[in-house]
């Protein structure tokens, strides 16, 4: 039975259970957000840069727990920071389907904020780094490509919305994220050393299988890794926090006010949701052609090549105003395939330069630098649009933005020849 039904290598459930649920955190609170973004306008009356507010308190509480969460996923693993953040997540949009004030409305995005710094990027990545070390670049590709996968939520949203009203359709969100996520929590393990295992399903060299129980002994680093303390003073982690800081004030920039600025040059809703919902669907290409290409090529130039992709998209998104919305198709194939090429070079390059025993430590405070380029991005976008009546002008603007990335990039040094 044995030979007719191979046992999967462990790394590889854990991929698929990440798969699963960057899709519904990605799709229900960081995509979804755009098309919740009107009906509150139209609705309460706030400003567009009151509301963008939110995305950006909910960059500066990421920036600040990213750090702490990768900490404690080095130490515990990821399956309780998994388990409390989908919590957090459903209580933060259980009170923003129910917020009447603008106090209300920011306090539900700090509880979300909270819990989507342990269920999102910094536990899954550090999760599967910690089970590949020769196919890190494909695994996390496939991993985070539920990201792009969560862009196929939009349209469902807008649909909730447009039956139901939003705050219905938050509360909807928030119930599923009990219902589809605990139970999938429940499969992260932490090191495949505590299991018996190797990175990559390697075969076990003069090891004894361990259970559970004894999650909590340190396990021997390997030669090539590096502390946290020793990442810190190297030029790579500055180079590398720069670029995060960099890809994700655009990325948040566009995809909270990707439907507003559709509106606003006259595009129906029910066209701009299927936009929103094509960004991240481009992006998988890039998460996954990028993931196969970094374990095979220089990953600090094709992280180069990927913000220079962002840099022509963006253009293009601003010209759809003035030339009309055929070039959004340039738009979606550059920027989209950029931006999710991106977030598979960021892990990758961790290990190639730090290794794994810190990995989580070292990866969750560059993701913090990430998160505080959000913190600017979505709302120097909506203070545009209140003060210019137009979004042209901050999409030409920001598309400056990726360069600094691209040299940086550049300019890393060359990695230590770590290869796993």
């Amino acid at each position: 039975m044995r030979g007719r039904f191979p046992t999967v290598f462990y790394g590889w459930w854990l991929v698929g259970a990440s798969i699963l649920v960057a899709m519904y955190v990605g799709g229900g609170v960081f995509y979804g957000f755009t098309a919740i973004f009107e009906p509150i306008a139209n609705e309460i009356g706030w400003s567009y840069t009151q509301i963008s507010l939110a995305a950006s308190l909910r960059g500066l509480e990421m920036s600040l727990f990213a750090p702490l969460v990768g900490i404690m996923t080095d130490c515990w693993g990821p399956r309780r920071l998994l388990f409390g953040g989908v919590i957090f997540t459903s209580l933060g949009m259980f009170l923003l389907g129910r917020t009447n004030s603008l106090g209300m409305f920011y306090g539900a995005f700090v509880l979300i904020a909270i819990g989507m710094s342990t269920c999102t990027m910094t536990v899954l990545m550090t999760a599967v780094a910690n089970w590949f070390r020769r196919r890190v670049g494909i695994a996390t590709g496939i991993a985070i490509s539920g990201f792009g996968l969560g862009g196929l939520m939009v349209p469902a949203i807008e649909w909730l919305i447009e039956a139901y009203g939003w705050r219905v359709a938050v509360s909807f969100l928030a119930l599923g994220m009990l219902v589809l996520m605990l139970p999938l929590s429940l499969l992260f393990r932490h090191k495949p050393e505590q299991y018996g295992q190797q990175p990559d399903g390697e075969p076990i060299r003069d090891m004894t299988a361990v259970d559970e129980s004894l999650a909590s002994i340190p396990l021997v680093a390997a030669r090539e890794d590096v502390s946290a303390r020793q990442a810190f003073k190297s030029g790579a982690f500055w180079s590398i926090a720069l670029a995060s800081a960099c890809h994700v004030m655009l990325v948040t920039a566009v995809i909270t006010h990707v439907m507003p600025y559709l509106s606003s040059i006259d595009v129906a809703r029910s066209t701009s949701s299927q936009v929103a919902m094509a960004v991240p669907l481009a992006s998988i290409a890039g998460r996954l052609s990028f993931g196969w290409v970094a374990d095979r090529a220089s990953r600090k130039l094709v992280a180069a090549a990927g913000f220079g992709m962002m840099a022509f998209g963006l253009v293009c998104f601003a010209f759809a105003g003035i030339t009309g919305t055929w070039i959004l198709i340039l738009f979606l194939i550059l920027f989209g395939i950029g931006y999710g090429g991106i977030n598979v070079m960021r892990p990758a390059l961790v290990q190639e330069y730090f290794g794994r025993s810190s990995f989580g430590t070292i990866f969750g405070i560059i993701i913090g630098f990430g998160m505080a380029g959000s913190i600017g991005g979505p709302a120097l976008a909506g203070w545009a649009y209140d003060n210019w009546g137009s979004y042209q002008g901050i999409w030409f603007l920001m598309s400056a933005v990726p360069v600094v990335a691209l040299i940086a990039m550049l300019l890393m040094p060359p990695a230590r020849s770590y290869k796993g």
